[in-house]
């Protein structure tokens, strides 16, 4: 197997409607993400790490979410890159399949990192005397450990459902990244068994976060909602506003996609490719604007360096 897998190619086909002389125009939005999330991630990173006043059981939890998203962005996007500009669109097996792995190791990360902050956020609102006692920064950088372990775990078992399929020498991958929903069809038999385990899998790592962050910020609500204090109810419902805003762009178009695939009611080509770039790209840019540039601390804590380093 290992001389055999040195012949096989895989190949980003992308957007398969699109003609080649749309590359430079399509490649915008993809350098345009890739940059701001670099950016965006990139100084949310930084900042907390170089910050002790931001050494704090959200902001580990925050850090440790830009982490994951600027992972699965430096694997993916400059390979979209190459091939929108120098059409580059070749992979070989292994790099196929580490990029596999890193690609079903982020996407589960993400939901569990967010199912922390929601506990984070229901221990801070309804249990606010006790929390410093239940959570602490060297216990969140503990657990945010165990969630990475855990989410390359889940990667190396979806790698490896992939890895179980005879491939031909050239397969072309109707995607812009090789995730194994469509990279396991280009296969030379029939993939459903292995498709449906994929599925499975996908579910509960993400219908299984997402409903304990529905269930916790239900609970938030009811407990706010009984309080006299105004304030700390609009407090809160603007944290959870902004908060399903990023729950939403993660989990309601991947589902969908999810969904679909199984029913085999697949859209059109093009379509199905903007709605996997829709869940995977966006909110990795989105989510340290919402999470952090509208924090106040964090805010505050920019201005001070800022400062600093304009002084110096």
């Amino acid at each position: 197997m290992a001389n055999q897998t040195e012949i096989y190619q895989f190949i980003l086909v992308g957007f398969p409607g699109l003609p080649e002389t749309f590359n430079a125009v399509v490649s915008i939005p993809f350098l345009l993400l890739y940059k701001v999330s670099l950016c965006a991630n990139g100084a949310v990173v930084i900042l907390i790490s170089s910050s002790r006043n931001l050494h704090q059981p959200m902001y580990i939890i925050i850090a440790s979410l830009a982490i994951s998203d600027l992972l699965f962005d430096t694997t993916v996007l400059p390979k979209v890159l190459s091939k929108y500009w120098f059409g580059d669109d070749a992979m070989s097996y292994y790099g196929c399949f580490f990029q596999m792995t890193i690609i079903h190791t982020c996407n589960p990360l993400d939901s569990l990192i967010i199912m922390l902050m929601a506990v984070d956020r229901y221990i801070a609102i309804c249990k606010p005397l006790r929390y410093h006692s239940i959570v602490s920064s060297r216990a969140t950088i503990i657990v945010c450990c165990v969630l990475y372990l855990m989410a390359v775990v889940i990667g190396i078992c979806v790698m490896s459902l992939a890895n179980q399929l005879p491939y031909n020498n050239i397969n072309k991958v109707k995607n812009l990244f090789f995730a194994i929903g469509t990279t396991a069809i280009t296969a030379r038999i029939d993939v459903a068994p292995i498709l449906i385990k994929a599925y499975y899998i996908g579910l509960a790592c993400h219908l299984g976060p997402l409903s304990f962050i529905i269930f916790s910020y239900c609970i938030i609500l009811t407990n706010v909602s009984s309080s006299s204090h105004s304030k700390s109810w609009k407090k809160a419902l603007s944290t959870c506003v902004t908060h399903w805003f990023v729950i939403a762009v993660y989990n309601i178009p991947r589902l969908t996609v999810y969904t679909y695939e199984q029913l085999r009611a697949k859209p059109n080509g093009d379509v199905n490719v903007f709605l996997i770039c829709l869940y995977t790209f966006v909110p990795h840019v989105s989510s340290p604007i919402i999470f952090c540039f509208r924090n106040e601390e964090i805010k505050t804590t920019m201005v001070k360096v800022f400062k600093k380093t304009n002084t110096q």
